[in-house]
């Protein structure tokens, strides 16, 4: 199998894993105001999703490692991916911590930079990969 062949099926796939991530995280701040809102699913849906987004940041890093080495895909997804995991295990603790002042800034950063990736993903452009050059 050719590297051209691995990197045109491992875009979709980490599209996919981007779009879960965001979702995931826009799931969060639903929860979240459902704890600011006194409603009983808040708590435990944000603790839940905590691990989904743990979970989906671990995938998405390995589909873009994949993304990037084997298939020769730009690097920048897989530090990107990098630095959404590790920023989730911190979220997660400052959370936990009750330290609210750094928690939804944090969030509000996972947020953007998902969606940053999302558009990435979606770019028609991004999509094709250029033929190797000829000898």
């Amino acid at each position: 199998m050719s590297t051209l062949k691995i990197n045109n099926r491992l875009l979709p796939a980490l599209r996919i894993a981007v779009w879960l991530q965001c979702l995931a995280v826009v799931a969060q701040s639903v929860f979240a105001g459902g704890m600011l809102d006194s409603q009983s699913w808040g708590y435990p849906g944000h603790q839940l999703g905590a691990n989904v987004v743990h979970v989906l940041g671990a995938i998405q890093l390995i589909i873009a490692i994949l993304h990037w080495r084997p298939a020769r895909g730009p690097g920048w997804p897989a530090l990107a991916s990098l630095a959404i995991l590790l920023a989730g295990f911190v979220q997660s603790a400052i959370g936990g911590s009750s330290v609210l002042a750094v928690h939804v800034p944090l969030g509000v950063m996972l947020a953007i930079l998902l969606s940053w990736m999302v558009i990435w993903t979606a770019v028609p452009s991004n999509r094709r990969t250029t033929e190797p050059a000829a000898p």
